[in-house]
């Protein structure tokens, strides 16, 4: 990987890897992690996937229409209620190019790449600890998505890192978001500056400095607001357990319904028997 470009070949990538792939002509990223066997683990709105084929049932439904996808029956998995998906490469990257996150870069590395959501300066995990929390997550869920709190770039950075954030306020952990409120930010703090600069070059190099390290100052390899969770307590931290709670509780009563149907319906059968 270069210094302008992580684009990288299929035969570079290595299970556990942060890969991500540009949509809509540049206009922003999909990010997720590599797990083997060409398969991708990655996130995204539950409302976009309302078209898909939710293959989870499967095996229990031999009707159940097959996923669309020619290569792997698999493709497009997921629990119901989740935008954890699992995805052939194919159908992940949609006929784009591919990208390798870096991790563990510079400050110097990471200033120069202009684009948010390629690199970061915190250390990845090791490759297996990857894999595992992404499989646990398709398994059990991200919560709901959020194109500034919780995107398909959070779920990627904490599956390499189990990092979070102490305080969420309006912003996660990608650097694509980042990004999108920084340049704006940027703008808007250098204009009072034009009064000061009548030349637009100056005014242009303080926008982008400004830009550079509000990237940088939400790096979550550099805040200090960031803890490291397990896996399996990613629900509590993320305040998912009441949910989770609730659900189960539904599905309990569900259970305790059909069980009590299957005893009323046992003894009326053994009353037409006598």
């Amino acid at each position: 990987m270069g210094l302008l470009t992580n684009r990288v070949e299929r035969n570079e990538i290595k299970p556990g890897d942060h890969i991500y792939t540009y949509r809509a002509v540049f206009a922003y990223s999909h990010h997720g992690i590599f797990v083997g066997g060409s398969k991708v683990v990655h996130f995204r709105p539950e409302r976009n996937l309302d078209s898909s084929i939710d293959t989870s049932s499967n095996l229990l439904d031999p009707t159940f229409p097959q996923s669309t996808c020619p290569t792997f029956p698999d493709c497009g998995f997921r629990q119901p209620n989740s935008g954890v998906v699992l995805s052939c490469l194919d159908c992940f990257l949609r006929n784009g190019s591919l990208y390798c996150f870096e991790y563990g870069v510079t400050p110097s590395v990471f200033l120069a790449k202009v684009r948010g959501g390629t690199c970061t300066t915190a250390s990845s995990d090791p490759l297996e600890t990857v894999i595992q929390r992404a499989m646990y997550l398709l398994q059990n869920g991200f919560g709901n998505y959020d194109i500034f709190e919780n995107n398909c770039e959070d779920f990627a950075l904490y599956c390499k890192t189990g990092l979070l954030i102490l305080d969420n306020q309006g912003i996660g952990r990608s650097g694509q978001a980042s990004s999108m409120i920084g340049a704006p930010l940027a703008a808007l703090l250098s204009s009072p500056l034009k009064l000061l600069m009548p030349n637009p070059v100056g005014v242009a190099t303080v926008t982008a400095g400004m830009y550079c390290m509000t990237r940088y100052a939400t790096d979550i390899g550099i805040r200090t607001d960031v803890i490291k969770v397990a896996v399996e307590d990613l629900a509590v931290n993320l305040g998912w357990a009441g949910r989770h709670d609730e659900a189960a509780e539904g599905n309990e009563a569900s259970n305790r319904q059909v069980v009590a149907l299957s005893h009323d319906l046992y003894f009326f059968c053994m009353r037409i028997k006598q």
